[in-house]
């Protein structure tokens, strides 16, 4: 049970939607640059300019996306006052560092507010190296030690309390609105019921008095219409209710046509390439859908587990009766990393299964492959 747990917490993602950088953050930087300069005019017990000019840069220029690459703004940032503070400490006595070095700690509140477990882990390992070279190389006392040690607990402690608290926060919100959803369909439903029987009614009397009275037969055949629209429209309100989706309207499935929609060509992650041939005008849409969802939890999965991937490769072929998708990245699964990264593959079999096709993941030559073959009609075998 333990080590599920911390399985679990270990593989914590990111929280979602972090801010990008704004107006607020360059106000930030601009007001301790101005007071970095104030400083260093003031003050004569500073170290030389070029390590000043070097710690400010390092501590300064990662804060404006400390929310969307919270470890790499740590380690950049404490990596080079780490390396500052040996130099500081094999040359000799060479002053102080300006005081803006504590933006540091907004630095380590972000990573525990936004970065992912093993995230933070990583960065909290690069922040405990720096903690006691500086110590050495500013040849601080035993209290000015524990009160160091102690802002940064302090930051750290903040940064994952918000964390889980605005994390409670929207279950609970989410929680609300699925019992909200819930009462409203039983509602909806009382209503759906009312709308039936009256139909049923109405075709019984119909029936009834269809060969002595064919004018009556047609006003009921009237009401019955009316009724049978209204029942719809009900049973389209029900539905649009459990949705956990805020949009109601009835909206088409994706299928094969939109796959195409996931090429991308970001720097910042993995490039996707899709390639779709073959004929899909006869194809069930239960089928197109599946393969739409396949792919994107694929390509979701080699994002967020494939070490080191430059290259999403999606491939989807129609024949005479089948359809086949396979997904290839390059990257690095590790130890067994994705097999056991969630219940993403698991969904995927079962949806493959369900419609008799045939499904497998695994390490394919230098990375990993998604491969599934699904009947085009969609029947279970």
């Amino acid at each position: 049970m333990a080590a599920t747990a911390l399985r679990a917490l270990w593989a914590e993602p990111r929280p979602t939607q972090a801010p990008k950088p704004g107006p607020r953050d360059w106000a930030l930087v601009a007001a301790l640059v101005c007071w970095s300069l104030v400083e260093a005019v003031l003050r004569q017990d500073l170290a030389p300019r070029p390590l000043l000019l070097i710690a400010a840069l390092a501590v300064l220029g990662p804060l404006p996306w400390r929310r969307t690459h919270p470890f790499i703004a740590v380690a950049v940032s404490f990596g080079t006052l780490t390396v500052i503070d040996i130099v500081r400490t094999v040359v000799g006595p060479q002053g102080a560092l300006l005081s803006s070095i504590s933006a540091t700690l907004i630095l380590t509140y972000a990573l525990f507010r936004w970065g992912s477990a093993r995230e933070a882990a990583s960065g909290l390992g690069v922040i405990l190296l720096w903690l006691p070279v500086t110590t050495v190389a500013e040849g601080a006392g035993l209290w000015e030690t524990v009160a160091g040690y102690a802002f940064f607990l302090f930051a750290a402690t903040l940064g994952a309390a918000v964390r889980y608290r605005t994390r409670a926060r929207v279950r609970d919100i989410d929680q609300a609105k699925a019992r909200e959803r819930e009462q409203l369909a039983r509602e909806l439903h009382d209503t759906v019921a009312h709308h039936v029987s009256g139909i049923a009614i109405q075709a019984q009397a119909g029936r009834a008095i269809a060969a002595a009275h064919p004018e009556r037969a047609a006003e009921t055949l009237a009401v019955i219409e009316d009724a049978a629209s209204r029942t719809l429209t009900e049973l389209r309100a029900i539905v649009g209710v459990l949705r956990a989706s805020q949009d109601t309207a009835f909206v088409p499935q994706p299928g094969v046509a939109e796959v195409e929609q996931f090429a991308t060509h970001d720097p910042t992650s993995p490039c996707v390439e899709v390639t779709i041939s073959g004929e899909f005008g006869d194809l069930s849409p239960a089928v197109g859908s599946a393969v739409y969802r396949l792919v994107q939890e694929s390509i979701t999965n080699a994002r967020r587990h494939a070490r080191r991937a430059t290259r999403i490769i999606v491939a989807v072929t129609g024949d005479a009766d089948r359809v086949r998708v396979t997904i290839d990245d390059d990257g690095s699964a590790g130890a067994g990393g994705r097999v056991a990264a969630g219940f993403g593959l698991v969904g995927m079999r079962e949806r493959a299964s369900l419609l008799g096709g045939t499904f497998h993941a695994g390490p394919a030559g230098q990375g990993w492959r998604v491969e599934a073959v699904l009947p085009r009609t969609g029947t279970p075998r």
